[in-house]
């Protein structure tokens, strides 16, 4: 039996989690659905030593590091790792198609830049994800919720993945190459082409238009708008022999829609908001 270590067991860390347990493996995780504590240091020592691979989708925290690196590299040795990273390393590429051998760490991800190159030199297979949204976490809730917006940023796009896809390929990675690895849908496209599907979908009127300045965005909204790039998926679909199952954002919501996802989280992991400290 194949024993699997993850930090950080969020919303798409929980979904990995329970793909594993199917597979039978043994999973032992911290985080707020996750059986250890993360300060639990002796005990999360005693896991890590039985372990067989260890995956992590623990973002850098406020200062700049990584919390499991800096707390528990040393148990790490010898293990096959992951880490769940985030293509907001590769920055603003002013629309243009960006790959694994693209520049990283000159945008509003610094610090995840860091820690995807500090995991990328320690022999991880590192998964840089783009906006991730699946079952209660996609534009038919935030349509729903009325909090959906359209921005007139006609040339701003940006690519995103289904949860099921990160899961998938995740399980792939587990016995790749070391390396970086994007999993990304085939579509890149406006948020506008989102919002706009959902309503379709859920048979509603689009929100209005607004400027960038109507829309009352918080920083971390307007810094996100800031950046716009495609991202490629060849590598992993050459590689880990990875293909997703929703290529773009309309199989992905109709998926949604319908309640039709490859994985079940945990009952306990639903409940989590979906920005909990560890955002995968």
């Amino acid at each position: 039996m194949r024993r699997i270590f993850i930090f950080g067991l969020g919303y798409s860390a929980s979904r990995i989690a329970a793909a594993l347990t199917t597979k039978g493996c043994e999973v032992v995780s911290t985080g707020r659905a996750g059986t250890l504590r993360f300060d639990d240091s002796g005990n999360v020592r005693l896991a890590l030593a039985d372990a067989d691979h260890v995956l992590s989708s623990v973002p850098p925290d406020g200062a700049g590091g990584d919390p499991v690196l800096d707390t528990y590299w040393d148990a790490l040795a010898g293990k096959a790792l992951v880490y769940l990273s985030s293509t907001g390393v590769y920055g603003d590429a002013a629309g243009a198609w960006v790959d694994e051998s693209a520049a990283v760490g000159t945008g509003r991800r610094t610090a995840r830049a860091e820690a995807d190159g500090e995991w990328l030199a320690r022999g991880a297979r590192v998964l840089r994800l783009p906006g991730i949204y699946g079952p209660d976490r996609s534009a038919l809730d935030r349509v729903r919720a009325g909090t959906a917006q359209r921005i007139a940023l006609p040339d701003q796009v940006f690519s995103r993945v289904h949860v099921d896809d990160i899961v998938s390929g995740a399980l792939l990675a587990i016995d790749a190459p070391p390396g970086a690895y994007n999993l990304a849908d085939d579509l890149p496209c406006s948020q506008n082409a989102v919002i706009e599907e959902a309503c379709r979908l859920l048979g509603v009127a689009p929100p209005p238009l607004h400027s960038l300045e109507e829309a009352n965005l918080s920083p971390m909204a307007r810094a996100f708008y800031a950046e716009n790039r495609r991202v490629a998926n060849g590598k992993a679909r050459r590689v880990l022999g990875w293909e997703p199952r929703y290529p773009t954002y309309r199989e992905g919501l109709r998926a949604c829609l319908g309640g039709d996802s490859a994985i079940t989280s945990p009952a306990s992991a639903s409940a989590a908001p979906p920005a909990a400290s560890a955002d995968h």
